[in-house]
């Protein structure tokens, strides 16, 4: 009697590589973003938004719209998921709509929000 090795099928393979490929798509979806006169860096939980100043910026992060209403000297204000934010350097971060906001940098000509999940609900 003969006992052959069975090798792995490359059906088996196909499918792990489907499947990894699958996840990664979905992740990509969970933390997918979209803007119009700013720039994201997304995570599965949080997204840091840089907003050109001078026009009309926005974003879609995580499920909801953020969007750069105006600057007054160091501060700024900010609409996430449809609640407007006035946020300074430094300041702790503001809850809007189960997120939490803080403004991460402040330039002449750009604005960069950290926009993270809310770890308490």
């Amino acid at each position: 009697m003969t006992n052959r090795r069975l090798s792995p099928s490359s059906t088996s393979t196909r499918r792990a590589a489907g499947l990894l490929a699958g996840l990664a798509l979905g992740a990509a979806l969970l933390a997918g973003c979209s803007s119009e006169g700013a720039s994201t860096d997304c995570g599965l939980d949080a997204c840091t938004v840089t907003f050109d100043r001078g026009v009309e910026a926005r974003a879609s992060i995580l499920g909801v719209e953020a969007k750069l209403v105006g600057v007054q000297d160091d501060q700024v204000t900010v609409e996430v998921a449809g609640e407007r934010l006035s946020l300074t350097l430094g300041q702790q971060a503001t809850e809007a709509g189960g997120f939490q906001v803080t403004l991460d940098s402040l330039t002449d000509q750009q604005v960069a929000v950290r926009v993270a999940r809310n770890p308490n609900g």
